[in-house]
């Protein structure tokens, strides 16, 4: 059986067909073709990527060194002068355009009050009265003294008229006697008696007449003292200087008020005054708000600024949404050398009478400065240990490095002292003069000496702000190279 097997498959081996396939391409032939063509394909492949990764590596490479050779580009702006009106914001106190204390002058009871604390009164108008008997009594007696006195002036000017009356017989007589002595009609001693009376008739009316001048003179002592003691009795009166509020009373009826002013007994304080008590203490307290006072100390530096008649504007945490307009009317004239300060005082209308003495207001002034400082981007500050400093562009020195681009700028860092800050912009007192153009928001590679490519930028662009396309043609005009640029 085995062998007639092996028989049989060796006949179906040699009638097989070796010929070429259905293509007419042997088909060994056939696979080894899709064998090379498929080599081939990897190779191209292989070969398309290799090239693009060496290309990606040289720009990789070449950006690299690109990157090493390149200067740094920064913004910078020129430094700017800041403008001569500054507009002030400054603290103040609202006072009262007027105020007074009013004291008694009058020693006695108070019989009867007519106002309190709130109450606005006019000019002159009544606003106590005080019981003061003794005063009345001294009053009284000045006036009984007084008709004393003009009594005994009457009596004195009668008296005057009878005098005259005997002078006048006693010289009639003296010129009849005179005669009759001439002729010897009677004695020489009956006409010297004579001579002596009218002598003695015209002293006494003299002294008639001194009496009447010491009358008169006693006179105007005795109503002299009766004015004073009217006008004494008239404090008995409280009455308001000028027109007002009333914003203080220590005192209330019955209370015994003595000739300081100050109440005796203790009765509660109404307003701003002093405690009842004390000694001293007013009765009332008037102020005048219609037109208010803001008294405000301006710091040296800007005292020079200020000018009688200029505008302000008031704010008042207290009364949000109002504004008020003033101007100022006076100022010290002087700067405190304790607080190195200038009081001005601001006068403003309160119409409505919201604003209140003793309010704490922010006023805004606006002043005028003969000289202004300069003014640089708050970004382009450096701070550090040291101190401030900006980095000023100066044109290239022989010995630093050179380069291609014809805008390259060197770096110097300059020291400045500041002024005002105003959030994005600060002031500069001193270490620059104007011409300066400075980086803005300087970055690490930024330091003394450092060669970059400037581009002109705003104030308010950073340094990450850079255009790509920025280069020699995006530099900013500097001072020409050889000029003298000094240096704070």
């Amino acid at each position: 059986m085995e062998g007639r097997e092996k028989s049989q498959r060796s006949e179906r081996d040699e009638h097989a067909p070796t010929g070429p396939g259905h293509d007419g391409v042997p088909r060994g032939r056939r696979a080894t073709l899709v064998i090379g063509l498929l080599a081939l394909t990897f190779v191209g492949l292989f070969l398309f990527g290799y090239r693009h990764y060496l290309r990606r590596q040289s720009i990789v490479v070449e950006a690299a060194q690109s990157e090493q050779t390149s200067l740094p580009i920064v913004n910078v702006t020129k430094v700017s002068r800041g403008t001569p009106e500054l507009e002030l914001t400054l603290p103040g106190n609202v006072s009262p355009l007027t105020e007074a204390y009013v004291y008694a002058r009058a020693a006695g009871y108070v019989k009867q009050r007519y106002v309190d604390i709130g109450d606005r009164v006019s000019e002159n108008q009544l606003l106590a009265e005080i019981e003061a008997p003794e005063l009345d009594q001294q009053v009284a007696q000045a006036r009984a003294t007084l008709a004393q006195a003009n009594n005994q002036l009457d009596q004195a000017k009668a008296d005057d008229v009878d005098a005259r009356a005997k002078l006048e017989l006693a010289r009639v007589t003296w010129d009849r006697y005179k005669a009759l002595v001439d002729h010897g009609a009677i004695s020489r001693q009956d006409g010297d008696q004579q001579l002596a009376t009218f002598r003695s008739a015209s002293a006494a009316v003299d002294s008639v007449a001194a009496r009447i001048g010491s009358a008169q003179g006693n006179i105007v002592a005795v109503r002299a003292n009766l004015d004073r003691l009217v006008s004494m009795q008239d404090f008995e009166k409280v009455r308001a200087p000028f027109g007002g509020v009333i914003t203080a009373r220590n005192f209330d009826v019955g209370a015994l008020i003595s000739a300081t002013g100050s109440s005796l007994g203790q009765v509660p304080s109404l307003g701003a005054g002093q405690s009842a008590g004390s000694q001293g203490s007013e009765l009332f307290r008037i102020a005048r708000v219609d037109v208010v006072r803001v008294l405000i100390n301006v710091p040296e530096k800007d005292a020079p600024g200020i000018r009688i008649g200029d505008g302000a504007s008031i704010e008042c945490q207290a009364l949000p949404g109002h504004r008020f307009t003033g101007r100022i009317t006076r100022t010290a004239s002087a700067v405190d050398l304790n607080s190195r300060t200038m009081l001005i005082e601001v006068e403003v209308r309160n119409q409505d009478f919201v604003l209140l003495p003793g309010m704490f207001v922010q006023v805004r002034l606006a002043t005028m400065r003969a000289q202004p400082p300069l003014r640089i981007p708050g970004a382009a500050v450096i701070t550090n240990a040291k101190g401030l400093f900006v980095a000023v562009l100066e044109d290239l020195r022989p010995q630093d490095k050179q380069t291609d681009h014809a805008n390259a700028r060197r770096i110097h860092m300059q020291e400045i002292e500041a002024g005002r800050d105003y959030g994005q912009e600060l002031e500069v007192i001193k270490g620059l003069q104007g011409w300066e153009y400075v980086v803005m928001n300087p970055g690490d590679e930024i330091e003394e000496g450092a060669i970059v490519l400037p581009v002109s930028g705003s104030k308010s662009e950073g340094a990450g702000s850079r255009s790509e396309n920025a280069g020699p043609t995006g530099g900013v005009p500097l001072p020409r190279p050889g000029k003298k640029q000094e240096r704070h």
